[in-house]
């Protein structure tokens, strides 16, 4: 199985449509305006050199690249040159492809030369899209994408059980597949610092830190095995999500209702388009100067709006009096299809 991922995606369609950027320091974020609240959505490497990553607040990002040039984000030009990447994908032979994103997908094929087959998917998307791709090839999904990041950029790479603890072993936790600074810090309170080290734990050991299924479930992470079958069913989105960041924070309760009341509309606009009831809410709320929290309720299943906005308006009452807040967010989680048919409506998942 391959994993297809392009390099500095974003910032690279930026730079098709307007060539005299090309070398230079890009980031994406926001309006592109630095003196408002917004935040990073990529960079290109040569603002990734001077260590500005996504998700971090474009005023900062603007201070460590004075010279940069500052975009703002234009998701329609994304999604259709992620679409037609993703056609292109599609169109190789015998591909099963399971998109992950605008920029990325696994491809599962069948072939004697997987290192063949990745160098005519990159010639494809590059013929098509003039978009570069790093490939990585794994015997499991968590092998290929690892195996991307040590291929990019425009590179391949090969993860299989054979190499997998040579290439990977001393490198840290956090740089595998699914394991963020978080948990990498929880692990290292465990003495576990490396993916060697990881690979070589006691599944049960991480049970008292991470609970029954994560535990084990980080282990084998560590292994780098995992599902080897690129799985190509529709995703079927579990909610829909908004947030508005304010470029004034909001003190007055008058207006923290207001933006509620909107954020509802919005994402219930969203929720209107999928046809299954609401299950349960999570408000966002980001006090100044960045105190995050969430507050999530299960509800019984509803597509009346005015009981969902009833809740919500409900659940925002758990917001502080008078506490400046710098961002609001609300997501909408939704029943799924088969939990509809059986009668289910679990709660499902965060933020």
């Amino acid at each position: 199985m391959l994993h297809v991922d392009l390099d500095q995606f974003i910032a690279a369609v930026e730079v098709l449509r307007r060539p005299e950027l090309a070398g230079k320091p890009i980031i994406v974020g926001g309006r592109g305006d630095p003196t408002e609240r917004a935040v990073v959505s990529t960079a290109s490497y040569e603002a990734r050199a001077f260590g500005v990553g996504s998700g971090m607040p474009l005023r900062i990002a603007a201070r460590k690249v004075p010279d940069a040039v500052i975009l703002p984000v234009d998701s329609e030009a994304y999604l259709t040159a992620s679409n037609t990447v993703m056609a292109t994908l599609r169109s190789q032979p015998d591909a099963v492809v399971q998109v992950l994103g605008w920029d990325e997908a696994f491809v599962g094929i069948q072939t004697d030369d997987p290192d063949a087959y990745a160098r005519d998917i990159q010639a494809a998307v590059l013929e098509q899209t003039r978009l570069h791709c790093s490939v990585g090839i794994g015997d499991t999904l968590v092998r290929a994408k690892n195996a991307t990041d040590l291929g990019k950029p425009a590179g391949i790479f090969r993860l299989t059980a054979e190499n997998w603890l040579d290439v990977m072993g001393s490198r840290p936790t956090k740089e595998l597949w699914g394991v963020g600074s978080k948990v990498s810090g929880r692990l290292a309170t465990l003495g576990i610092t490396t993916v060697g080290e990881l690979a070589a734990c006691d599944p049960n050991d991480l049970v008292p830190e991470f609970g029954p299924k994560m535990g084990p479930w980080y282990a084998q992470l560590g292994r780098g095995d995992g599902a080897s079958v690129v799985d190509d069913t529709p995703w079927v989105a579990r909610g829909h999500s908004r947030e508005t960041t304010f470029q004034t924070d909001l003190t007055d309760p008058a207006q923290v209702d207001d933006a509620v009341r909107e954020l509802v509309a919005n994402v219930l606009t969203d929720v209107a388009a999928e046809g299954r009831p609401v299950i349960g809410l999570t408000l966002k709320v980001r006090y100044a100067p960045f105190t995050t929290t969430t507050h999530a309720r299960k509800i019984p299943a509803t597509v009346d709006r005015d009981d969902i906005l009833a809740r919500a308006l409900d659940l925002a009452g758990v917001i502080e009096v008078g506490r400046p807040i710098r961002l609001l967010g609300l997501r909408a989680e939704m029943a799924m299809p088969d939990d509809a048919r059986k009668g289910h409506t679990p709660m499902r998942g965060g933020w």
